[in-house]
């Protein structure tokens, strides 16, 4: 029976429900803010970089009369507020102007460059989860010993060494002098353009369609860029992972399974690795995130048609939409994917509610 202070089942639902619904609409209210702010940040970077957007529109031979018209036209001669308002608005509706460099609408090249970055990035991720997880759960629980060393050496050495480093070093080895992989680009001459593109992530492409030539050839381009972004991925999870279980294999209730004679292998992975799977997917998604964001110098030595190509070659040529474009695009990925991750978090660990 219970005691005179205890709510009703019914009570306790709508309470829990309630807290529940207070915890989706602060979730809501932080990505609705943080993408403002996102805005925000992207607008100032496009009013204080040294590039005047209506030159670059009209050319440097064109009269002041044509100039004066391109800025009144851009909406330039209005006051920054009303600026920041009309920027927003487009976004919004997906309008980020066009691109200077390709003469398309920057959504229409966002479009086509991102889905080959987000596969590259995909690729690295899984490689990084399946060698960086299991790498650190076997380093913390052989914490001293010499596997626990190399763990921790690989870590460093995936933090410290620059990526273009090893990106030439790589294709000079495994493409230049062993011929093992298919070299720079996405895909083969003899490829290009055969395979019907449904997803944009030719591997994914490939497949659907059956075309297993091109699958092994795009594969062949794609898994050295994808290793060398896993191994950077590998080192923050591998870490983080290594981080996680030595707290809990410290815990208490480690201590009594053991006592009560389990097996070392279910104490590891029964217990200790089951109590670390929900931060490790916080850690995973921000691990994806920063490589959407961070696979800029990937792109470039390998030539890879990405986003983070797309936008060098438009800041380098001053094409401030493009670059605008694509910067908001990436920091939304991170704000949807960090807030994703927190909203599972939640789902999975009822604490944290």
């Amino acid at each position: 029976m219970a005691g005179p202070g205890a709510r009703p089942p019914s009570a306790r639902r709508g309470a829990r429900l309630g807290r529940q619904l207070r915890g989706v609409a602060g979730v809501l209210l932080s990505l609705a803010l943080t993408l403002l702010g996102l805005l925000l940040v992207t607008f100032i970077i496009g009013r204080v970089m040294p590039i005047d957007p209506v030159l670059k529109v009209v050319g440097e031979r064109a009269t002041q009369a044509q100039y004066d018209a391109a800025r009144l036209a851009m909406g330039l001669d209005q006051p920054l507020w009303r600026q920041f308002l009309t920027y927003a608005g487009q976004v919004l509706h997906g309008d980020f102007g066009r691109s200077i460099s390709t003469g398309h609408a920057v959504t229409e090249d966002l479009r086509r460059v991102f889905p080959a970055t987000v596969e590259l990035a995909t690729l690295g991720t899984l490689i990084g989860v399946c060698a960086g997880v299991p790498l650190g759960v076997i380093a913390a629980a052989r914490r001293g010993r010499w596997i626990d060393q190399i763990a921790r050496v690989v870590a460093l050495i995936g933090y410290s060494m620059p990526i273009f480093w090893l990106g030439l070093m790589g294709l000079l080895l495994f493409y230049g002098i062993l011929g093992w992989i298919g070299g720079p680009g996405r895909q083969g001459i003899i490829y290009d353009g055969m395979v019907p593109e449904v997803t944009g992530m030719i591997l994914i492409d490939s497949l659907l369609s059956g075309d297993w030539g091109a699958f092994r050839d795009t594969f062949s381009h794609i898994i050295l860029p994808a290793s060398l972004l896993g191994y950077f991925s590998l080192a923050y999870i591998s870490r983080m992972t290594r981080s996680f279980m030595l707290e809990q294999l410290s815990a208490e209730y480690i201590t009594t399974a053991r006592v009560k004679g389990l097996s070392e292998r279910r104490v590891i992975w029964g217990h200790a690795f089951r109590n670390i799977l929900v931060p490790l997917v916080t850690v995973i998604a921000l691990s994806f995130a920063s490589l959407l964001e961070g696979s800029v110098l990937t792109e470039i030595v390998f030539s890879w048609p990405g986003l983070g190509q797309y936008i060098t070659k438009a800041l380098l040529a001053g094409d401030m939409n493009a670059v605008l474009g694509g910067t908001v695009l990436i920091g939304t990925c991170f704000v949807v994917l960090n807030i994703a991750s927190d909203i599972l978090y939640r789902l999975l660990d009822p604490r944290a509610a």
